[in-house]
């Protein structure tokens, strides 16, 4: 990347104070941009920071995606990006040899556990899997806080899935090893909202003043309460909020963007969203969420199909996502147009896995 002139005196005084040259910054991409992004929105940034390469990552588990701001956010991306050269380039790493990671699932979920597999063998690392609520001693009826005392002597880092809201914090709380929460009932995913940013990030070339549709089960996916959450972080965003009547965005969202100054409205018009988007990120109606209310996921299902119509009136620019799985949501003959994304997508989450367990396990 090229820094403009008028930014070489900042990063100058920056690199004298902390006493480096700017090669050693290994953030130094990610403060060029910043310092471009002042220069030309005189935006009043409270801090600039950059990480040092064997520097110890600021967070000790991944619960929620409260817990990044954009400065980690670029420099996570940052190391995604070279994890995806090394696994391009070279099948893989040895960088995490010696480092055991156990997956504790008490739902499951075969994309997001064998993403996380997948990203721990490609660094060199080993995995044990239990498929934790059907054959663990939590049939036996024994708490989650015992089961996290006895596994984490086993290995060196947990990604658990469970059922319910907050059950990763307690892990958290409990362990005194990383824990990276892979979904926890109706609550936060954030390693999915981690992959679908940047995935934004890599499809479009930028997160500022993007428009997204979060089309589809508003109320039961965690995936795009995480990605607001995240999205609010950015300037200029727009989201639009298209759902059917018993699965709209839950209120705490609402209020949550609000509060941030994220410009949002909810519509029923999926292809008038679609024709102003940059990403349609389209989600399935979750039947399992729905208990004994079959009418009520009935009434929910089907209703916004993404097809070769909706495609018709979008920019050639935008994409579509999707978290996986798909049921009859987005119809298969959009998959062969460059805008569904939904498989790169899915991709990202290797590489961006890969980052977090090597941020976890080694630092930055």
């Amino acid at each position: 990347m090229v820094v403009p002139r008028n930014q070489i005196s900042l990063v100058s005084i920056i690199c004298c104070l902390l006493g480096v040259t700017a090669y050693q910054l290994t953030g130094l991409r990610v403060l060029a941009e910043r310092c471009y992004q002042m220069t030309r929105s005189n935006v009043e940034v409270e801090s600039i920071r950059t990480f040092l390469k064997g520097e110890r990552f600021q967070l000790h588990d991944v619960i929620e995606v409260q817990q990044f701001d954009r400065d980690i956010l670029s420099a996570i991306f940052e190391v995604a990006h070279e994890m995806e050269t090394i696994e391009r380039k070279s099948r893989g790493s040895q960088m995490l040899n010696g480092f055991l990671m156990l997956t504790l699932f008490y739902e499951p979920l075969t994309r997001t556990r064998l993403s996380f597999e997948s990203a721990m063998k490609r660094s060199g690392g080993e995995v044990l899997t239990e498929n934790a609520r059907e054959f663990s001693s939590a049939a036996k009826g024994e708490t989650l806080e015992d089961t996290i005392r006895t596994v984490e002597g086993y290995s060196d880092i947990i990604v658990m899935r469970h059922f319910e809201d907050g059950a990763a914090k307690r892990a958290a709380m409990t362990a005194n090893i990383p824990v990276i929460n892979a979904g926890d009932g109706p609550g936060q995913h954030p390693t999915q909202a981690l992959l679908d940013m940047y995935t934004i990030e890599r499809e479009i070339g930028r997160l500022d003043g993007i428009k997204v549709g979060l089309v589809g089960d508003l109320a039961s996916g965690r995936t795009v309460r995480s990605l607001a959450y995240l999205l609010a972080k950015y300037n200029d965003v727009k989201i639009y909020l298209v759902s059917p009547e018993v699965v709209k965005m839950k209120e705490d969202i609402k209020e949550y963007l609000t509060l941030k100054g994220v410009d949002w409205e909810e519509s029923a018009d999926l292809k008038e969203v679609a024709s102003k988007c940059d990403v349609v990120y389209q989600t399935r109606t979750q039947k399992e969420r729905f208990g004994e209310r079959t009418d009520l996921y009935e009434e929910a299902r089907g209703k916004y199909i993404v097809d070769r119509d909706v495609l018709g009136v979008m920019q050639k620019h935008a994409v579509i996502m999707h978290p996986f799985p798909r049921l009859d949501e987005i119809t298969v003959d959009v998959d062969q147009d460059p805008r569904a994304a939904y498989f790169r997508q899915a991709k990202n989450g290797l590489f961006v896995r890969m980052a977090l367990l090597k941020l976890l396990l080694l630092g930055w």
